[in-house]
């Protein structure tokens, strides 16, 4: 088990509000917010980066952008300006969306390229590339992941948040592994309380993207007195990616993958048939 106090979980935490319908007032209250709590970033859309700059001054409190948001399916020079453009109005860090679909076509020369023009028009920013794992399957995340480091980006990141789901351990894991102890990997999407953070943490996440950031820092409180059963994974295929595989939203062979996973699992009599 991992020692973690206040002061490093806040240092890992991109304070995020990203949703479409988000204007000044929401992103004066994350700065505040970001603020008060120190966290690391606020991760914003580009519209409110210089705005967020200006209200973080002298605080520390970097600003993160992202490009490419939510689907990553424009072209490569659309990205990099979008990038490049947060970093001239203030972003310390840009995270991108990976170009999905060219991951699962094998068009891995593409998919570098389009990391690595992002990484160059983002200098000196730091960029984290975001995989969308919710289509991917496990070799897919680890090629992607290797692919990213290959171009120059300093953190995979699993999800925009926007997906059919978010981050689980067991990508996280995943990704660690794959790109080593020297490059970051974000956990991003669906983390709700301290309970899905320090999971996350636990399986290798060095930074959390977070909507819900104040409500993970006062759980801390609750984790210095739970019990180790509290913290334990009771039913492992409650944070099993493939317990929320589903065809209406994902590509069919990313669902057939998973369900396939999920009957092969020894877990899945034990616990629960999740298909039938």
């Amino acid at each position: 088990m991992i020692d973690l106090d206040r002061e490093t979980l806040v240092k890992m935490i991109d304070h995020t509000e990203l949703n479409a319908h988000s204007g000044e007032k929401k992103i004066a209250n994350l700065c505040s917010e970001a603020r008060s709590f120190g966290f690391y970033t606020v991760c914003i859309n580009g519209a409110y980066t210089r705005y967020a700059k200006e209200l973080l001054a002298g605080s520390g409190v970097l600003v993160c952008t992202v490009a490419g948001f939510p689907l990553g399916a424009g072209t490569s020079a659309a990205k990099a300006f979008e990038a490049g453009d947060a970093v001239r109005n203030g972003a310390a860090e840009v995270d991108m969306v990976i170009n999905v679909g060219a991951l699962r076509d094998k068009r891995h020369d593409l998919v570098r390229d389009d990391v690595r023009a992002v990484v160059e028009a983002s200098r000196p920013a730091l960029v984290k590339v975001i995989l969308e794992t919710c289509y991917l399957t496990d070799e897919e995340i680890i090629t992607g992941c290797k692919l990213s480091v290959e171009a120059g980006a300093g953190f995979v990141k699993t999800s925009t948040g926007f997906g059919p789901f978010g981050a689980f351990p067991a990508h996280v894991r995943l990704m660690r592994q794959t790109v080593g102890p020297e490059i970051g990997v974000k956990a991003a999407g669906g983390i709700r309380n301290f309970k899905d953070a320090w999971r996350l943490i636990q399986a290798g996440a060095s930074r959390l993207g977070l909507s819900s950031s104040v409500g993970v820092v006062e759980g801390l409180s609750l984790y210095k007195f739970a019990p180790t059963a509290w913290l334990e994974e009771e039913i492992p295929c409650h944070i099993c990616p493939a317990r929320f595989a589903n065809l209406d939203k994902q590509p069919k062979a990313v669902y057939a993958y998973y369900k396939k996973k999920c009957l092969a699992c020894p877990n899945v009599d034990k616990y629960n048939k999740f298909y039938e």
